[in-house]
């Protein structure tokens, strides 16, 4: 099981002091707050992509390569790269890039995207976001599995004998995962290839990422990648971690009460109630977000949200040390424990590696004829 998090690189007013971050402050802090997951023991950093205030996160591989570059362990991702916008050439050269400079701690989740004007900044229409994300896809995957690719499709001028470089880290495509929230059209992509499906479930309830999960579990059961729970699942989650509840809800509250994504709305008990936010004591964030896998079933990444509505940098630390030294080491204990047997880890690069390197051992012209699997390695056929 990996814990990690995930930001969305907003940048927000603290509502307690009036101070708005500059965005190369906010950069650092991303940074920092990077560095400090691993110091604390989590395993994953995920960056979002966005192209509009109050974002600043741009060009995510860009910052992760900084972030690689002063660390030795954590598993560098996207929350989302925007399959839909970005040309899938440059997504395929940029992520084997950050590859070969991370040494292999690299995946990365690909979503649609749903602000609606970075669409025609790019050229895209949003009403063909499920038909972009499908054919965009299909393009990366030969890439990356292919030296040199023909293709032609609808939405990007034709390709002849074209090689992306660099090429995968030896021969191992980055592992993907496919974020939804809402689009069951997604979580069939992700089930049709074998790859993974991250539910970023912060704003629904339980019951709908309930069904999301169980029906790509389904499908990736039915494209024949093995049994509904081999399948390769990860959910998103919001914490704020006090020494009690009333002291984490006093805190918390000014920020939630005025965030631009759930202000002004539903208050902080009704919130919690309805969807995965947990604010309050280490044994209360523990207890909820074990609860996770009694909807969902065993899965393989869970990834927290801490550093958004203007919480500030010595804050969002404060609250890596709690979750480092109280809440991560139950939640590892406690998921081991329940975990079935047989049900996969997340993949990794070495994990990849170490599985194509068996399989060619064991029968090397059938690799060689048809090399890949479920989780990504490289094929000389296609998608």
């Amino acid at each position: 099981m990996q814990f990690g998090l995930f930001s969305v690189s907003d940048i927000t007013q603290d509502p307690t002091t009036g101070k708005t971050p500059s965005e190369h402050e906010r950069i650092k802090a991303v940074v920092a707050i990077a560095k400090h997951a691993e110091e604390v023991g989590l395993d994953v950093f995920a960056l979002g992509e966005h192209h509009n205030p109050p974002f600043f996160s741009s060009s995510p591989t860009t910052t992760l390569a900084s972030i690689a570059a002063q660390t030795s362990t954590l598993q560098l991702s996207t929350a989302t790269t925007l399959i839909t916008t970005n040309d899938p050439v440059k997504i395929a050269e940029d992520f084997a890039m950050l590859q070969h400079l991370a040494d292999g701690r690299v995946d990365l989740t690909l979503g649609r995207g749903n602000t609606g004007p970075v669409y025609p900044w790019f050229g895209k229409d949003i009403r063909q976001g499920i038909e972009l994300a499908l054919e965009n896809y299909a393009l990366l995957r030969r890439l990356w599995r292919e030296d040199f690719v023909d293709w032609s499709g609808q939405f990007r001028t034709p390709l002849q004998g074209f090689q992306s470089t660099p090429r995968p880290l030896d021969d191992v495509p980055p592992f993907v995962w496919h974020g939804s929230i809402r689009s069951p059209e997604i979580a069939e992509q992700a089930a049709f290839y074998g790859d993974g499906f991250f539910a970023n479930h912060i704003f629904w309830p339980a019951s709908h990422t309930q069904k999301m999960v169980a029906f790509y579990r389904q499908r990736f059961e039915h494209h024949g990648h093995g049994p509904a729970d081999q399948a390769i699942v990860g959910l998103g989650g919001q914490i704020f971690i006090g020494k009690t509840s009333q002291e984490a809800k006093a805190a918390f509250r000014p920020y939630f009460d005025n965030a631009p994504v759930y202000g002004h709305g539903p208050s902080l008990e009704e919130f919690t109630e309805q969807t995965p936010l947990t604010v309050g004591s280490p044994q209360e964030i523990i207890d909820k977000t074990l609860g996770f896998r009694d909807y969902v079933g065993d899965y393989q990444r869970q990834l927290f949200l801490i550093d958004h509505a203007g919480l500030p940098l010595k804050t969002v630390l404060e609250q890596l040390d709690l979750l480092g030294s109280e809440v991560l080491p139950v939640l590892r204990r406690e998921f081991d424990a329940r975990r079935a047997p047989g049900v996969p880890e997340a993949p990794t690069h070495a994990s990849m590696l170490a599985a194509k390197n068996a399989a060619a051992a064991a029968a090397p012209d059938a690799v060689a004829a048809a090399p890949g699997s479920a989780f990504g390695l490289r094929s000389t056929t296609g998608a």
